[in-house]
């Protein structure tokens, strides 16, 4: 089940984020700031069974929608949660008339790069020393205008 996240979540969702981003996790900090501060972002949780095992936040501001984070504990890797989280994203994207939805991605994260590649994303640009630890960012933007009436989104 995806729902809002609430403060309540921030331990499960501290937990994964330094697990998946041992060099550079968000804080609480800017997850409360996300949650109360930031007027565009759309933050998310992926509930199972009680338990919160994803997230996504993601900005929606005026034409242009960006995610800025988007986690899957390991544990429930390969079950189709970061495909649900990202779709939720896009189609309210799509609702809120977007004309693209856009991302960073390290380029060593082969696995969130062929996800976002499976959904449509092109890569834009290669953003050098991105990271803290001097790793590139992958740029990548999928085009969602016009397509208020496309049932398939995640081709």
């Amino acid at each position: 089940m995806i729902r809002k996240m609430h403060t309540e979540d921030f331990e499960a969702v501290l937990k994964i984020e330094k697990e998946l981003f041992s060099s550079s996790p968000w804080p609480q900090d800017f997850f409360e700031y996300e949650m109360n501060g930031n007027p565009f972002s759309n933050l998310l949780v992926y509930e199972k069974d009680g338990k919160v095992v994803g997230y996504i936040d993601y900005w929606i501001t005026y034409e242009q929608a960006q995610i800025a984070n988007i986690a899957v504990d390991k544990e429930y890797w390969k079950k189709g949660i970061a495909t649900e989280l990202l779709t939720y994203a896009i189609k309210d994207a799509i609702t809120q008339e977007c004309e693209n939805v856009s991302l960073e991605v390290r380029v060593s994260n082969t696995n969130a790069i062929s996800l976002y590649q499976r959904f449509g994303f092109i890569e834009i640009a290669k953003r050098k020393n991105y990271y803290e630890n001097n790793e590139d960012a992958l740029y990548m933007v999928k085009p969602i205008g016009g397509l208020s009436n496309d049932d398939d989104i995640s081709n």
